[in-house]
């Protein structure tokens, strides 16, 4: 979704009013603020990734009580 803000130079206006015009119309559309929100989200998941993801957590949690079991690895999650 695209939206242009446009502004017209007026007679006798300064190149600097021009642009502190357009600033501020950019700023009150909140073109750059929708993009910085935009910038950093992530999609959600599908319920095949996030299922695939989890059987992977189960089978590494069960590698690990696994190698404590045997002794190979020291169990570090006893507390003090």
């Amino acid at each position: 979704m695209a939206i242009n803000v446009e502004v017209q130079k007026n007679t006798g206006e300064s190149s600097s009013g021009l642009i502190r015009r357009f600033s501020k119309r950019v700023q009150s559309s909140s073109i750059i603020q929708n993009a910085k929100k935009r910038r950093y989200s992530a999609r959600t998941l599908s319920p095949y990734i996030r299922k695939k993801m989890a059987m992977r957590r189960i089978k590494r949690k069960n590698e690990i009580l696994h190698l404590i079991k045997m002794g190979k690895i020291v169990d570090r999650r006893a507390g003090r």
